[in-house]
C-alpha cells in the first residue's frame, strides 16, 4: 500500500498509526509510551529517517499537551534546563551528522536501554536526593537535548529531574509539555537543512497521523485519571526492551 512516496505493507501501516497513537497518550501524561514508540517507527523507515518523521508527530502532539496543560508549568526550571538542552541538541546534531544508519540505530538502542534502567530505578519511588543546583541542570539539560536529537528519546532524562524537584503530577506534566515543545521545535532547522529527514513527502505522511495522535491524546486523558501507572509502567518497559531487542539483533 503506497502513502504518497512510501510504499508500505498493512502491517508498517498498522505500526505508524500505533506509534502516532502512543504519542498521543504519552503527551497527555502516560509515562513512558513515547519510548516504545521510537523503535516501533524505526523498525518500520530506519533510525535516523524515522527521527525525522517521528518529530513532526511529536510537534502536533506537543500543541496538544501543552493547550491541555499549559497552566502547571514551571518556568523556573525550564528557564534553567533551555540553554543547556540547545547545547545538547547541537551536540547531538553534529554526532548524527557523521554517523550511518547502522550506527544511528544502535545509539537509539543503547539509550533506549539505559533509558529502561533510569525507567525501573525510579518506579515507586517518590524520594530523591540529587542536588537540584545548577550543575544538576546543566547535566540533565545537554543530556535530554543530546537525546532528544539522537532519537527523540529525552523523556527519561525529563523525568528524572522534574521527580528529583518533587513536582506534583498537574505540574509535572504541565512543565514536560512545554520543555518539548520549546525542544522539538528548535530541531526542526537541523533535521530539515543538516540530516534532511525531514522532506515536504515525510510532513504530508505526518499529517495522515493527526487524528490517531489526536485518539492517544483522548485516551492518555482517561488513562491518567483512571488507570494506575504501575501497570502500564511494566508494560511500557518489556514492549521497549523487545524493540530495543529487535534493533540491535
Amino acid at each position: 500500500m503506497d502513502i504518497l512516496s512510501f510504499h508500505l505493507t498493512t502491517q508498517q501501516i498498522g505500526l505508524f498509526i500505533l506509534v502516532a497513537t502512543l504519542i498521543g497518550m504519552t503527551k497527555m501524561g502516560v509515562p513512558g509510551l513515547g519510548l516504545a514508540a521510537v523503535p516501533l517507527l524505526a523498525l518500520v523507515f530506519g533510525g535516523k529517517s524515522s527521527s525525522g518523521i517521528l518529530l513532526i508527530i511529536l510537534c502536533f502532539a506537543d500543541i496538544f499537551a501543552v493547550i491541555y496543560y499549559h497552566r502547571h508549568a514551571d518556568w523556573s526550571h525550564l528557564w534553567r534546563l533551555f540553554p543547556w538542552a540547545a547545547l545538547g541538541i547541537v551536540l547531538g546534531a553534529i554526532f548524527g551528522q557523521w554517523i550511518d544508519d547502522q550506527t544511528f540505530k544502535y545509539t537509539m538502542a543503547v539509550i533506549i536501554i539505559i533509558s529502561l534502567v533510569l525507567m525501573i530505578a525510579i518506579s515507586g519511588k517518590k524520594e530523591f536526593k540529587f542536588s537540584s543546583g545548577a550543575s544538576f541542570a546543566g547535566l540533565l539539560g545537554i543530556m535530554g537535548g543530546f537525546t532528544s536529537m539522537v532519537g527523540n528519546l529525552a523523556g527519561p532524562v525529563m523525568a528524572l529531574y522534574l521527580l528529583a524537584m518533587k513536582f506534583p503530577k498537574n505540574q509535572y506534566i504541565g512543565t514536560t509539555a512545554w520543555f518539548f515543545i520549546v525542544v522539538n521545535w528548535f530541531k526542526i532547522p537541523f533535521h530539515v537543512f543538516a540530516w534532511k529527514t525531514i522532506t515536504l513527502d515525510t510532513l504530508l505522511l505526518d499529517l495522515f497521523a493527526i487524528p490517531f495522535i489526536l485518539l492517544g491524546a483522548y485516551l492518555g486523558v482517561l488513562v491518567v485519571k483512571k488507570i494506575p501507572e504501575t501497570t502500564y509502567r511494566w508494560f511500557v518497559i518489556a514492549t521497549t526492551a523487545v524493540a530495543a531487542a529487535l534493533m540491535l539483533f
